[in-house]
């Protein structure tokens, strides 16, 4: 399989380059770990289908949304890249999971969520 449209964007230990081209076809991300998994999400949010680690955090934040691969494994990302890119079908499924899947998490959520455990933290240890 040929692709001529390849990038590598930005120092990949950096972290911080963010997602900014929505006009890839696909994001793929097979980190070891990852404390939340922010790129997957930001993709997604672009409305880009995510391939990813089936490891750590992430399929918690990707869902039924994306594919997990084992990401010591080189054959799992190529063949699902494959996928991706020849079924067109595939593509706008998970382009619209993704799309449905990132509208779920939202900074008021997660300030609501934090809230809640330093709530319990509290309650827990000084109210009892």
């Amino acid at each position: 399989m040929k692709h001529s449209n390849w990038r590598w964007k930005g120092d990949p230990l950096d972290g911080a380059q963010g997602i900014d081209d929505s006009a890839a076809e696909l994001f793929v991300f097979p980190s070891l770990y990852e404390g939340f998994g922010l790129p997957p999400l930001e993709a997604m949010a672009c409305g880009m289908p995510v391939i990813t680690s089936n490891t750590s955090s992430l399929p918690e934040v990707v869902g039924e949304a994306g594919i997990m691969v084992e990401p010591r494994d080189v054959s799992g990302p190529i063949e699902a890249m494959e996928r991706i890119l020849t079924d067109k079908r595939l593509r706008e499924e998970m382009r619209i999971k993704g799309l449905e899947r990132a509208r779920q998490f939202t900074w008021e959520r997660a300030a609501r969520e934090t809230l809640k455990v330093y709530h319990e933290v509290f309650e827990h240890q000084y109210l009892q």
